[in-house]
């Protein structure tokens, strides 16, 4: 066998497999190398795309994790805030009169006009108009009286117990009176809940698209 130095000489390309033990060993080991080396790099470019990846994702994951903070912060107030507004809601509800309490109510109107000393010229409930959830009952009215009196009667409509809203007000000269009395005219409008048969009525009426709501 020839030397180490030996064996690297008059080597035929065309045939490998024939070399000396060192040389075969020295090519096998720098193709190993280079096998390595490649993998190693390529796993390097791999793991510098899902860095720069990583890194793209970044912004976006900062404004997620801002937005949750922000959220978990005020989970409690947002918690506080519903509470109020069903609060509200109920207070409101308690306001509507049922079906059996409307003649009560209408009866609470009258009076506050004939506590106030005017004369009750016109009170005429209208028709009743069916919403989803409520009714709502116009009512025409028209007094007359002192101007201090009408604005009076007006303020304990407001301060009644149940919803009644006036609109449509209209102050003119009671041609009647001698005495400078007026006349006022106003559409009156109080509201009262539906029972759960009148709902569910309400809600065939309405049709199947706001059933669906």
């Amino acid at each position: 066998m020839r030397g180490g130095l030996g064996q690297f000489r008059d080597l035929n390309p065309n045939q490998p497999g024939q070399w000396p033990f060192l040389p075969r060993l020295t090519v096998w080991t720098g193709v190993t190398i280079i096998v390595v080396v490649a993998g190693w790099f390529l796993g390097l470019s791999s793991q510098a795309d899902d860095l720069q990846a990583a890194r793209d994702k970044e912004p976006t994951l900062k404004a997620e994790y801002k937005t949750k903070l922000a959220q978990a912060i005020n989970l409690d107030a947002l918690k506080k805030q519903k509470e109020e507004v069903q609060t509200y809601v109920t207070q409101l509800e308690k306001q509507l009169p049922g079906k059996a309490e409307m003649d009560a109510l209408l009866t609470d109107i009258n009076q506050a006009g004939v506590g106030r000393g005017l004369v009750i010229d016109q009170f005429i409930p209208g028709q009743t108009e069916t919403k989803e959830y409520y009714a709502e009952l116009p009512i025409a009215i028209r007094v007359t009286g002192r101007f201090h009196d009408i604005g009076a009667f007006a303020a304990d409509i407001a301060a009644l117990s149940r919803i009644v809203t006036l609109h449509n007000l209209s102050i003119s000269p009671d041609p009647k009176s001698t005495g400078g009395g007026l006349s006022m005219e106003a559409l009156a409008r109080t509201y009262r809940y539906l029972d759960p048969t009148e709902v569910v009525e309400a809600r065939k009426a309405a049709g199947p698209g706001k059933d669906k709501k």
